[in-house]
């Protein structure tokens, strides 16, 4: 079964232009931004990395791109379409896999939720779910329920889950900033290897220098907020799969927080 080539007719670019988000006002009526002109285009199939510091809006920025959090002003498009909701092109993956499993149903059957809202007949359900399963490593666990699984374990779930429900853009929000490091590195092993396998979009959000130079193809830098904006980006020409001990590795890897260092002396 080549699930990829059903993805590849999905996927969209994603262009943001001028884009603003505020909360509320200050004292003095002004407007008190969050993002302040972002401008970004991330293309097909791409794996983008935005890097930041704790509070400089990047899961803001994600949320945004989800449809979950509303724009001030500013375009935001997928495709050729400007984002006012959540669709089915867009999927997050979240940092905390306990949030958004189902307790109540195993390792299958979560991953065959979504599939089931959209009345997917059982067999093919079944197919699909075996696919991801596997392709997560998780053969062997299917009638395991959350609460028997590890923090990793639920991870590759919450990960299988996305990916059978097909959608071209997968947004993830730190998503293993909650493992312990040998787990965490293991699945971002996991999750370099299925995008290299399925060929989607995936943005992803974390504070990790490291994790960002392991994973992206491009790397956006966010500012400090508020007013936060991707200020650089910084393209990672390293075959995948990457050693964080490769000389390259390491030279970039300093190179980035140089740039941090050098933000947070001014």
């Amino acid at each position: 079964m080549t699930l990829a080539t059903q993805v590849n007719d999905q996927q969209q670019s994603i262009t943001i232009s001028g884009l603003n988000k505020s909360y509320d006002h200050t004292a003095k009526g002004e407007l008190h931004y969050i993002l302040k002109d972002v401008n970004l285009t991330i293309k097909s199939g791409e794996f983008f990395v935005l890097l930041g510091p704790s509070g400089c809006g990047k899961s803001t920025l994600l949320n945004m791109i989800a449809g979950f959090v509303s724009k001030t002003d500013g375009q935001l498009k997928v495709g050729k379409s400007e984002v006012e909701k959540p669709g089915q092109d867009r999927a997050v993956v979240f940092q905390q896999a306990d949030a958004s499993l189902f307790p109540w149903l195993n390792v299958r059957q979560n991953v065959e939720f979504g599939l089931k809202m959209k009345k997917v007949d059982k067999a093919r359900r079944n197919e699909i779910s075996s696919y991801y399963i596997e392709l997560v490593g998780l053969q062997g666990h299917e009638q395991k329920y959350p609460r028997e699984l590890s923090g990793g374990m639920k991870q590759r779930v919450q990960l299988a889950r996305v990916l059978a429900n097909d959608s071209s853009i997968l947004l993830m929000d730190e998503p293993f900033g909650a493992l312990d490091a040998m787990t965490r590195r293991t699945m971002q092993k996991e999750l370099s290897h299925i995008w290299r396998q399925t060929g989607k979009t995936v943005i992803f959000v974390t504070h990790d220098i490291s994790e960002a130079v392991l994973l992206g193809q491009r790397i956006g830098i966010m500012s400090r907020g508020p007013n936060s904006k991707v200020t650089d980006i910084y393209d990672v020409p390293l075959h995948y799969p990457r050693d964080p001990g490769q000389p390259d590795f390491i030279k970039l890897e300093k190179t980035i927080q140089a740039h941090f260092d050098h933000e947070y002396s001014i």
